[in-house]
């Protein structure tokens, strides 16, 4: 292994991107090749529920092409390139039947869709979007049509269906839970939420799933659980996302619910990194865009050769539902406490206390969100040194 071989990063969405600024912004020189299975086009993943709310399409939301990134980086960028494997052993990514040298390798990749396996022959209608080429595709599919059935009321069913209604689509939302967001939100501030998105317009199936997708006369024929039958243009799908571990695994790689990683943003084989979705850092996998900026500046450290510790300090998701504002801080997981709630309709101040007073969680919705800042400097940061 030569020393002139590049780093390798695996991956040109915002984890990529924003790993390669912070190290340009240390090191100008160092090659930096950068492979991606899709186009390499830079946006931003959480502006894809945005769309009709600011009016962009998937153009719109482009920031910057992938010659414009090459070039203001510095860096080779392998576009449509498939990672078929990782030998660890001799620094190499295989790329069928190629193979690419590395010094370091970051894996960058993200994490996939989660799929239903649903019944019907509808299923050419149902789309999941976890890129810049889904949306493009969504896009195009809705051209001409005004109802939109959503999968999941999660984080991302509540965006995809406040955008759409922004939009002027007709949208049906359905979950097997009794609320939206239940491992988001304390019941108060979901309730506040959904109420919002109701008068808004949208319609909430809640405590039943989607059985089968159907062509339908004109679109698709959704049928539920509970016997409801929906007529829709096209089914969105936003059910969760799975990081992806398989390569990782398959190379010996240590993973758990994602690519298992130290504060350094190591793994468990030499010179090889994993940061963002992908990633499980110190036990946790944080599919946000906070966490993921402070990895991409420890990273970029750590790369350079002053070996740095991701520090996760308190931080809020904010949930882009603009009919309701909301900011969360979910308190760790398996904490001892319980939410105290203030109220008024939907403005709903929920905070998560420790037996002893201390607040280690917070909700807020509606005028309350603007408090999101100052509740962030009471609530303890996620790792502590």
């Amino acid at each position: 292994m030569t020393d002139q071989a590049p780093i390798v990063i695996v991956g040109t969405g915002l984890s990529g991107y924003s790993l390669v600024r912070e190290f340009r912004k240390l090191d100008k020189d160092t090659p930096i090749v950068m492979v991606t299975a899709d186009d390499g086009v830079s946006y931003s993943k959480p502006m894809l529920s945005t769309g009709f709310t600011k009016d962009k399409d998937a153009e719109g939301l482009t920031q910057a092409g992938t010659d414009a990134m090459a070039e203001q980086l510095g860096v080779d960028v392998r576009t449509y390139t498939t990672v078929t494997g990782i030998d660890v052993n001799n620094h190499e990514l295989v790329l069928g039947d190629q193979r690419l040298v590395y010094s370091k390798l970051v894996l960058a990749w993200g994490a996939d869709v989660i799929r239903l396996g649903l019944a019907g022959d509808g299923l050419d209608r149902v789309h999941s979007i976890n890129d810049l080429m889904d949306y493009r595709a969504f896009r195009k599919a809705l051209e001409g049509g005004k109802r939109v059935v959503i999968m999941g009321a999660g984080l991302i069913g509540c965006e995809f269906a406040n955008d759409l209604r922004n939009g002027g689509y007709e949208v049906d939302v359905i979950a097997p839970d009794s609320a939206v967001m239940p491992s988001l939100l304390p019941e108060a501030a979901a309730r506040a939420v959904q109420h919002e998105l109701t008068e808004l317009g949208a319609r909430f199936h809640l405590g039943t799933v989607v059985d089968r997708v159907d062509q339908g006369t004109s679109g698709v024929r959704v049928t539920l659980a509970n016997g409801e039958i929906l007529e829709a243009d096209l089914v969105v799908s936003a059910v969760g996302l799975r990081p992806r571990t398989e390569l990782a695994k398959a190379s010996g790689i240590a993973v758990g619910k994602g690519i298992v990683v130290n504060r350094a943003l190591e793994t468990s084989a030499a010179d090889v990194y994993a940061l963002g979705d992908c990633a499980e850092v110190d036990g946790q996998v944080l599919l946000y865009v906070l966490p993921l900026m402070a990895s991409a500046r420890a990273l970029a450290k750590t790369l350079t050769g002053e070996r740095t510790n991701v520090r996760y300090g308190t931080m809020p998701i904010m949930v882009k539902t603009p009919c309701c504002p909301t900011a969360v801080c979910p308190p760790p997981p398996g904490t001892d406490g319980s939410w105290q709630v203030e109220q008024d309709g939907s403005d709903v101040k929920a905070l998560f206390t420790s037996p002893a007073g201390d607040v280690l969680g917070f909700a807020v919705t509606g005028r309350f969100a603007v408090e999101k800042q100052a509740l962030a400097k009471v609530v303890p940061p996620i790792h502590h040194d």
